[in-house]
């Protein structure tokens, strides 16, 4: 009954995040595959997205799954997520007038869960997002007017093990399948009253993978640091991409391709690394760093289109009593970081940066824990500024914690 239980959750889950919004707002997001994303749960996030040495056996942590040895024998994890996002963006036109223009959206980010299998060996299922595209936004052209949309995203199935051979080391890996579509659309309207519509669509349909090392040792008494890094290998990607023209005044297609996307669309490898400093168990703070090389990549059969990506973030979490009242159980988190995106448009690169807090509350009576956050982040080109964006994102994760594999007593 158990493992009709967890195939259920799963099918759930993906039929779930098939659906849901991916919640992207920005015309940065017209370049290359989309904004990334980085396997982070609510709870990391509220921590400026680390994970890379974070092993606490209590949360899932997809960005390492060295992490998921550390789960207990008797466990079972199910995490899912959802944000909500409100975005102020500022455009200064070539005569110098500033537009400005806001936007709210959102929808259900992640559905992980966690189990183990045997003692030192632990498991995850789950479904994230990948990258994704979501923007609209007008301009002029000769003898008319353009406007330009975009939507879709790119997710990623993927299952993972983690086993610890011996005390405080740990070495794990997460097989994805990265699957989904992204439309851009460009509709030209003449001054005439003609209308046409011009997309590019890109489907993909392949398998990804990395793996990653947590060691663990202690510090004094009663202190611990851990250290972790993730790897994962580039790799061609597989799928179509199409492009298709169509007289909306007349109704219909007037031409259209499709062609293979392998050896012209790409992924670099990837690494990441962490380390973490735990104080007493109340006290967790951590540094990472991730370096992707975006620009060895290929993307339309062109490599050097696209940026070298690095990204620093530091977090910490703090539970002042895990056996003490409420508000001492309750866990309080903040952090910050700073990241040259992979996108380049023009000649221009995209700069992020950002701040984080949350709490995470436990359910009295239960060991669910719900996490509520708030993440501000700021987003432009540079060396010219292009477009400010400012976003104000609310996280929510619900983490349950379940003794599904307890047995049951006889008397």
């Amino acid at each position: 009954m158990k493992i009709r239980t967890l195939i259920c959750a799963l099918s759930l889950a993906t039929a779930i995040g098939a659906a849901a919004q991916n919640g992207t707002m920005t015309p940065y997001s017209l370049h290359g595959y989309g904004i990334l994303r980085d396997n982070a749960t609510a709870a990391q996030r509220q921590m400026g997205g680390t994970g890379y040495a974070m092993n606490s056996g209590r949360q899932i942590n997809v960005m390492n799954p060295a992490s998921y040895a550390r789960i207990d024998s008797m466990t079972f994890l199910f995490d899912m997520g959802m944000a909500m996002t409100n975005l102020w963006s500022e455009e200064t036109a070539a005569d110098g007038t500033r537009n400005h223009s806001s936007d709210f959206g959102g929808g259900l980010d992640y559905i992980t869960m966690q189990f183990p299998i045997y003692r030192g060996l632990g498991a995850s299922i789950g479904l994230l997002p990948y990258s994704s595209v979501g923007y609209s936004f007008g301009s002029s052209i000769d003898n008319g007017a353009s406007s330009h949309s975009g939507s879709g995203s790119i997710n990623q199935l993927y299952a993972g093990l983690g086993y610890s051979p011996f005390k405080g080391f740990s070495l794990g890996v997460n097989v994805g399948y990265l699957f989904g579509n992204t439309y851009n659309d460009t509709y030209a309207i003449t001054s005439g009253g003609s209308s046409s519509l011009f997309e590019r669509t890109l489907h993909v349909s392949d398998w990804n993978l990395n793996a990653g090392v947590q060691y663990a040792f202690a510090v004094g008494r009663t202190d611990m640091i851990s250290i972790g890094a993730v790897f994962t290998p580039g790799k061609n990607l597989h799928g179509t991409t199409g492009f298709y023209s169509y007289d909306t005044s007349a109704d219909s297609e007037t031409g259209g391709s499709e062609e293979d996307i392998n050896g012209r669309y790409s992924t670099p490898w990837s690494l990441g690394a962490g380390v973490a400093y735990n104080w007493r168990g109340r006290l967790l703070v951590e540094l990472d760093a991730t370096y992707q090389p975006w620009s060895k990549a290929k993307y339309n059969g062109v490599k050097g289109t696209l940026n070298d990506r690095y990204k620093l973030a530091a977090g910490l979490q703090l539970v002042p009593n895990a056996r003490g009242g409420y508000l001492r159980r309750t866990a309080y988190r903040a952090g910050a970081f700073v990241e040259r995106d992979y996108l380049r448009v023009g000649n221009n690169s995209v700069r992020d940066y950002g701040v984080a807090a949350g709490v995470g509350l436990p359910v009295p009576g239960f060991k669910t824990v719900v996490s509520l956050g708030l993440e501000w982040r700021h987003r432009q080109g540079h060396p010219a500024t292009l477009i400010k964006e400012d976003y104000l994102n609310i996280t929510i994760g619900v983490n349950f914690n379940e003794m599904w594999f307890r047995p049951n007593k006889i008397y």
